[in-house]
C-alpha cells in the first residue's frame, strides 16, 4: 500500500536559530500548555508500548473463550483467561483509536462509512461490548446481542431518546445486532459515545443484568476505553445507514492494517519534517485560538470588574438608605410613643367622661320614665274622649250628606229652568234676525222704489201683504214676551222659595261649623301636647346617638392604634429585609471575587479546547436551524463555532491545515477579503 506524502520546498523549513527565537518568545504563552504536552507525550510513549503487545498477543490468542470446567484448576485458568482477553481487547481498541485519529487527522477529520481505520474500531467496539454477555433464552432459541444494555442509556440519559427512536423506525433492521450497529454509528455522529458508555459504566448494577461478572464492561478497562473514546469527538464522522446491511455483516478484525505500520516505520522516517511542520503549524493555531480566548476572559475580567465597581456602588448606597431608614424608623418610634400617649391620656379622658355622662343619663332615664308613665295615662283617657267626638261627628256627617243630597235636587230643578229660559231666549233672538232680514229687505225696497217709480204701482200689493204679515209677526212677538215676563216671575218666586231653604242650610252649617272649630282647637291643644312629649325623647335620642358617636370615636382610636402598631412590625420588616438584601449583596460581591478568581487561574492554566462542544449547539448559529440526523452538525476550523452543512460548504487553506478545510460563509468572505487586502 503506498501512502502520499506531500513535497514542501526548503524555504519553508526553519532554520535551527528560528525556532529557537520563536520558541524564546512564546516561552510566556506556552507555560500553560506544558501540562498538556506532557501528558500527550506518556500518552504516545503508553499506546508505543501496548503496540507491540498487542500485535504479539493478537497473532498468539484468539477471542473465543473456552468452556469452563467444574475443578479449581479450570476456573482459575478460565480467569486467567478472561484476563487475557480484557488485556487483548483493551490493546486492540488503543490501537484501532490511534490509528483512526492519524488517519483522520492526515484526512481532514472528515470520515464516510467505507473508511477502513472506521469499519476496524465499529468491529473491536462491537468484540469489547459483547465480551462476557449472558446468553438469554426465549421461546425462538438463544439470545446473545449487545443492543439490550444500549438500550439502557435512554432511560438514564434523556438525550439518547432522539438516537433510539431513529434506530427502532428504520425499516430496514430486522435483527438486535444490526439495530446496536446502527445506535453506535449515530452516537459517533453525535459525538457522544463515550459520554453514553460512561452513563452506563455510572450504573453498574444495571449492567449485572446484561453481563458476567468477569466482562470487559464490569471491569476497570471498561473505563479506560471509555476515556480513550473521548479523543474521538476531533473527528467529524458522515455515516449513512440506509442501503447498507447492518444485521448481515461479519465482524472480523483485519490485522493488516496495525501490521503496516511496523513495515513501513523505515519509510516513514523521511515524511518526520512534515509531521513536524504540521505539528508547528497546528501550536501556531492552537496558540492564536488561545490568544484570542485570553483576549475574551480580559474582556469579560474588565466587565466583571465594572459590575464589581457598580455592586460596590449600590451597597454604599444601600448603606446610606439604610442609616437614612434606620433614622427615619427611629423618629416613627419616637412619633408613636408620643401618639400612643396622646391617645391613652385621651382614652383615660374619655372613659371618665362617659362615666359622668352615663350617671346622668341613668338618672335622666328615671324622670323620663315616670313622665312617660303619667303622659301614658294622660293619652288613654284623651283618647276615649277622641274616639266620643269621633261618633259625633260620624253623625253630623251623615246630616251633612242628607243636606248635600237635597241641595243638588234642588240645582238639578234650577238647572232644568235655566236650559228652558235658554231655549226661549234662542227663539227671540231667531225673531229677531228674521226682523233685520225683513228691516234690511224692506231698505232695498225702498231704494228700488226709489230708482224704479215706474214699479211702485205693481209692487204696493205686496207691500200691503208685506205690511199684514208684519202686523202678525209683531203680535206673535208680544205674546212672546208676555209669556217671557211670565217665565221670569216663576223663575223669582223659585229663586225665593230656594233662597228661604238655603238660608236654612246655611244656618245649620254654620251651627256644624261651629262645633268642629271647638273639636279642631282640642284636638289641636291634643297635638301640641304630643309634639312636646315627641320632642322631649328625640332629645333623649340625640343624647344616646351623641354617647354612641364618642363611644365609636374611641373604638377609630383603637383602630388607628392598631393601624400604627401594623405599620410599625411592616417598617421593622423592611428594615430586616434590607439587612438581608445587604448580606446578599455582600455574598454576592464575594461570589462575584471568587468567580474573577476563577477566572484568573482558568487563564492561567487554560487548555486547547477552543471549539464549541457539540452539546451546547442545537441551532446552526448562521440559519438558526435545529440539527437532526438528516442536519448534521460541522465545526468551522476557523471560528470553532457549530454550523450546518450548506452554512460551511466552503473549503479554504490555513496556517495550520496545508489542505484546504471545512469553513463557514462568514469566515470565507473575511479571510477573502485579507487575502485581497494583503495583496493589493
Amino acid at each position: 500500500i503506498k501512502e502520499d506524502f506531500e513535497i514542501i520546498d526548503k524555504k519553508q523549513i526553519p532554520n535551527t536559530t528560528e525556532l529557537k527565537n520563536e520558541e524564546k518568545e512564546k516561552t510566556e504563552e506556552a507555560r500553560w500548555s506544558a501540562p498538556i504536552l506532557s501528558l500527550a507525550k506518556k500518552a504516545s510513549e503508553n499506546l508505543a508500548l501496548s503496540y507491540g503487545s498487542a500485535l504479539k498477543s493478537a497473532s498468539l490468542v484468539g477471542f473465543i473463550s473456552k468452556p469452563v470446567s467444574n475443578d479449581s484448576t479450570a476456573k482459575t485458568s478460565a480467569r486467567c483467561h478472561a484476563m487475557e482477553e480484557r488485556a487483548n481487547l483493551m490493546n486492540m481498541m488503543k490501537l484501532s483509536i490511534k490509528i483512526l485519529i492519524q488517519s483522520a487527522l492526515s484526512l481532514g477529520r472528515t470520515l464516510d462509512s467505507d473508511f477502513p481505520p472506521l469499519q476496524q474500531f465499529f468491529v473491536v467496539l462491537e468484540h469489547c461490548l459483547k465480551h462476557g454477555l449472558k446468553v438469554k433464552k426465549t421461546f425462538i432459541g438463544q439470545n446473545k446481542s449487545f443492543f439490550g444494555p444500549l438500550e439502557l442509556v435512554e432511560k438514564l440519559c434523556p438525550e439518547a431518546s432522539d438516537i433510539a427512536t431513529s434506530v427502532k423506525n428504520l425499516p430496514e433492521l430486522k435483527t438486535a445486532v444490526g439495530r446496536g450497529r446502527a445506535w453506535l454509528y449515530l452516537a459517533l455522529m453525535q459525538k457522544k459515545l463515550a459520554d453514553y458508555l460512561k452513563v452506563l459504566l455510572d450504573h453498574k448494577h444495571l449492567l449485572s443484568e446484561f453481563y458476567e461478572p468477569d466482562a470487559l464492561m464490569m471491569e476497570e478497562e471498561g473505563a479506560v476505553i471509555v476515556g480513550l473514546l473521548v479523543g474521538l469527538n476531533v473527528i467529524d464522522a458522515n455515516l449513512c445507514l440506509k442501503g447498507e446491511d447492518l444485521d448481515s455483516q461479519v465482524g472480523v478484525i483485519d490485522f493488516s492494517l496495525y501490521l503496516k505500520e511496523t513495515q513501513d516505520s523505515d519509510g516513514k522516517q523521511d515524511g518526520g519534517i512534515t509531521a513536524v511542520l504540521d505539528q508547528k503549524h497546528y501550536v501556531e493555531e492552537l496558540n492564536r485560538h488561545l490568544s484570542c480566548t485570553v483576549a475574551d476572559l480580559q474582556n469579560k475580567i474588565d466587565c466583571l470588574e465594572k459590575t464589581n465597581s457598580k455592586l460596590q456602588e449600590e451597597l454604599a448606597a444601600a448603606t446610606d438608605r439604610i442609616g437614612s431608614l434606620q433614622e427615619e424608623q427611629q423618629q416613627l418610634k419616637q412619633q408613636n410613643e408620643l401618639i400612643r400617649e396622646r391617645s391613652e391620656k385621651s382614652v383615660e379622658v374619655t372613659k371618665e367622661d362617659t362615666k359622668v355622662e352615663l350617671d346622668t343619663y341613668k338618672q335622666s332615664r328615671q324622670g323620663l320614665d315616670e313622665m312617660y308613665s303619667d303622659v301614658w295615662k294622660q293619652l288613654k283617657e284623651e283618647k276615649k274622649i277622641r274616639l266620643e267626638l269621633e261618633k259625633e261627628l260620624e253623625l253630623q256627617i251623615g246630616m251633612k250628606t242628607e243636606m248635600e243630597i237635597a241641595m243638588k235636587l234642588l240645582e238639578k230643578d234650577t238647572h232644568e229652568k235655566q236650559d228652558t229660559l235658554v231655549a226661549l231666549r234662542q227663539q227671540l233672538e231667531e225673531v229677531k234676525a228674521i226682523n233685520l232680514q225683513m228691516f234690511h229687505k224692506s231698505q232695498n225696497a225702498e231704494c228700488s222704489l226709489q230708482q224704479k217709480t215706474e214699479a211702485i204701482s205693481s209692487f204696493e200689493g205686496k207691500t200691503n201683504e208685506m205690511m199684514s204679515s208684519m202686523k202678525q209677526m209683531e203680535e206673535r212677538l208680544q205674546h212672546a214676551e208676555k209669556a217671557r215676563q211670565a217665565a221670569e216671575e216663576r223663575c223669582n218666586k223659585m229663586k225665593q222659595e230656594l233662597g228661604g231653604r238655603l238660608d236654612t242650610c246655611r244656618q245649620q252649617m254654620s251651627q256644624l261649623d261651629s262645633k268642629c272649630s271647638t273639636l279642631e282647637k282640642e284636638l289641636k291643644s291634643e297635638k301640641e301636647q304630643r309634639q312636646t312629649l315627641q320632642r322631649e325623647l328625640h332629645q333623649e335620642k340625640d343624647a344616646t346617638t351623641l354617647l354612641k358617636t364618642e363611644l365609636q370615636q374611641m373604638e377609630g382610636l383603637k383602630k388607628e392604634l392598631r393601624k400604627l402598631q401594623d405599620e410599625k412590625q411592616q417598617l421593622e420588616k423592611v428594615c430586616e429585609e434590607q439587612e438581608q438584601a445587604l448580606q446578599e449583596m455582600g455574598l454576592h460581591l464575594s461570589q462575584s471575587k471568587l468567580k474573577m478568581e476563577d477566572i484568573k487561574e482558568v487563564n492561567k492554566a487554560l487548555k486547547g479546547h477552543t471549539w464549541l462542544k457539540d452539546d451546547e449547539a442545537t441551532h446552526c448559529k448562521q440559519c438558526e436551524k435545529e440539527f437532526s440526523i438528516s442536519r448534521r452538525k460541522h465545526h468551522c476550523r476557523n471560528c470553532g463555532d457549530i454550523f450546518c452543512n450548506t452554512c460551511s460548504s466552503n473549503e479554504l487553506a490555513l496556517p495550520s491545515y496545508p489542505k484546504p478545510v471545512r469553513v463557514c460563509d462568514t469566515c470565507h468572505t473575511l479571510l477573502l477579503q485579507r487575502c485581497s487586502s494583503n495583496s493589493s
